[in-house]
């Protein structure tokens, strides 16, 4: 019997292991899914489409091969069809019926020549400088480059593409392959060789025992029934126990070594998780909550908004990219660096600075923009363009600088988001609530009628404000408490007209600026707009023969001049940023940030 268990144990060990082994090596499942294609055409650019990504689950490999510089970036496919525009490009997408790659052309949009030629000099100094390289778009979630060969590994979810091309003149490379890596653990190998070894043991132990019991059944009986003496056989001699070679017991040894090997290697090799069933995914499952019901209407109502402009990922490193950028231009007064970060009010007071600073180097440069950490971020809903999004950056250096809240503005897919506005925020304001960064806020038109005050009207009324002080009809709209700008601006004006001289006289002014009118939604109902105000300031001579002098060093530096006869205007820019309300609201506009400088000084004509 015991010979039988042990033979029975010897086939289940012998079936378990060579399962085991074999779900390692023959049944063994690919470790990649890989799918190849060759772009078509010679196009600049080839998209790989959301499709093709999602042909496998699981993280995906993007090789990319071709000669000379291979460029590859990925972002939201509304956004890279934006970037390419009218330009011819090659696809790589899935086909259904066949389950593999297939890259199909789409030729270039003609240009409508159908121009009147009396409008071809005006359209010719319109025209911006053609970019043909994707590199350094602000639209890319991530970019990466490199020579001949490209691979690398992302987890792109629905709704993103990926962009290939080269150098925007060379034609993209045509070698594309996407893997996916596969799921090919043997969850029962392990206890499979484990217990094979377990009953291989089982087995030995069975057979020893059995050998055993055969050898004591065969010894002499002590109590057996004497019989006539038989004559004694002849006595071996006695043989030394290193003499003894039984064949029997070297395969007894070699047996036990079996086992012995077996497990060796199950302990070296078996801790892999991928031998082992997982037990930790069910135990989570069941311990997660029965998530709350989402109303159908809800979902609809989230999928139908438009997405925010950017993500607080990509303006990070947008704001990065011009931290350096500035700091590198303020450094060396370098207009044309800056001009390809800065525009509107922000730019002029900027370069306003390198021009006085170029003549008098005594005069300190403008705070320095920081590049993070981004506290506050509210880009606008929009699929299309211009693009707004607003930032408030906090000082890691200084945490006594006040934070610095920015507005850029991207006007096409091809042109990087400028800073049009750049303010330092009021300490005492408010800052209403808003959407979250991942749904954004819609734009204002500037004409609103739904709050307090149309977003286009606020920089003319503000300035009233500030020239009239309580004599404007407007005063009662702003909040005065918080308005540190408006107290600055009445000291400031006082202090000028005392220091003017007998022989002088000053004529104030303010108006609305050139700047644009950016309004962003708030929570409730109401608005975050900026706006810019100029001021400007009229110095002249009240007798004959006598002369005005610039004021302060800024003055002389952009005016060049020491004295004049004919009189002196300064013009200051004001950057605004304001809260307004909703229509019929018991709140009034409050002032959250604002920035000033002094960005003309001329003698009059």
């Amino acid at each position: 019997m015991r010979f039988v268990l042990a033979i029975v144990a010897f086939v289940l060990a012998a079936v378990m292991i060579v399962l085991g082994i074999a779900q390692r090596t023959i049944l063994l499942e690919p470790a990649f899914t890989s799918l190849s294609s060759t772009a078509a055409g010679e196009t600049l650019y080839t998209v790989i489409d959301p499709g093709a990504l999602a042909a496998s689950p699981g993280s995906q490999t993007i090789n990319v091969r071709g000669e000379g510089t291979i460029f590859l970036a990925y972002g939201r496919s509304e956004d890279v069809a934006a970037w390419i525009g009218d330009d011819a490009y090659s696809t790589v997408a899935l086909s259904e019926k066949t389950g593999e790659l297939t890259s199909t052309v789409t030729a270039a949009v003609e240009p409508d020549t159908d121009v009147d030629s009396s409008d071809e000099p005006a359209a010719a100094d319109a025209v911006e400088p053609l970019i043909v390289s994707p590199a350094g778009s602000d639209l890319w979630l991530e970019e990466i480059s490199d020579t001949d060969s490209l691979t690398t590994t992302q987890t792109l979810p629905e709704g993103i593409s990926v962009l290939v091309a080269s150098d925007g003149i060379e034609p993209a490379p045509a070698s594309i392959r996407l893997s996916w890596a596969s799921d090919n653990s043997t969850p029962w190998a392990g206890p499979l060789l484990a217990g094979g070894a377990l009953l291989l043991l089982f087995g030995l132990v069975s057979y020893l025992l059995a050998l055993l019991h055969l050898r004591r059944s065969r010894r002499p009986r002590r109590n057996v029934p004497r019989g006539p003496r038989l004559p004694r056989a002849p006595r071996p001699k006695a043989i030394k126990a290193s003499q003894i070679t039984s064949p029997r017991r070297g395969i007894a040894r070699r047996i036990a070594i079996l086992p012995m090997i077996l497990v060796s290697g199950l302990a070296l090799s078996g801790c892999s998780a991928d031998l082992w069933p997982d037990f930790s995914a069910t135990t989570m499952e069941t311990a997660t909550p029965t998530p709350t019901p989402v109303s159908t209407d809800s979902v609809e109502a989230a999928a139908e908004l438009a997405p925010p402009a950017v993500t607080v990922s990509q303006l990070e490193i947008i704001m990065g990219e011009i931290s350096l950028l500035t700091a590198d231009a303020d450094a060396t007064l370098n207009a044309d660096t800056l001009a390809t970060r800065f525009t509107g009010p922000a730019l002029e007071q900027r370069l306003a600075n390198y021009a006085i600073r170029a003549v008098d180097a005594t005069v300190p440069p403008l705070l320095a923009l920081p590049g993070a950490p981004l506290t506050f971020t509210l880009p606008q809903q929009t699929n299309s363009w211009p693009r707004v999004v607003m930032t408030v950056i906090q000082n890691e250096t200084d945490a006594e600088i006040p934070p610095t809240a920015i507005i850029l503005q991207q006007e096409s897919p091809r042109a990087n988001y400028l800073i049009e506005y750049a303010f330092q925020l009021e300490p005492a304001a408010r800052v209403p609530e808003v959407a979250p960064a991942l749904i954004g806020a819609p734009a204002i038109a500037p004409d609103n009628k739904l709050l307090l005050l149309p977003p286009n009207e606020l920089a003319a009324v503000y300035a009233d404000v500030l020239l009239r002080g309580a004599a404007s009809p407007s005063v009662g709209l702003f909040e005065d408490e918080v308005d540190a700008f408006r107290a600055q601006f009445d000291a400031s004006r006082a202090d000028r007209q005392a220091a003017l001289p007998t022989t002088a006289s000053i004529e104030f002014g303010t108006a609305a600026g050139d700047g644009g009118t950016i309004a962003l939604a708030t929570n409730d109902s109401g608005s975050i707009v900026a706006v810019s105000v100029n001021e400007t300031e009229i110095v002249k001579p009240i007798n004959d023969g006598a002369t005005v002098s610039p004021s302060g060093a800024a003055s002389k530096a952009l005016s060049g001049i020491s004295s004049s006869a004919k009189g002196i205007l300064n013009t200051y820019s004001d950057q605004l940023l304001f809260y307004v309300p909703t229509a019929g609201s018991s709140d009034k506009i409050i002032l959250l940030g604002f920035a000033q400088g002094l960005t003309k000084s001329a003698e009059l004509p």
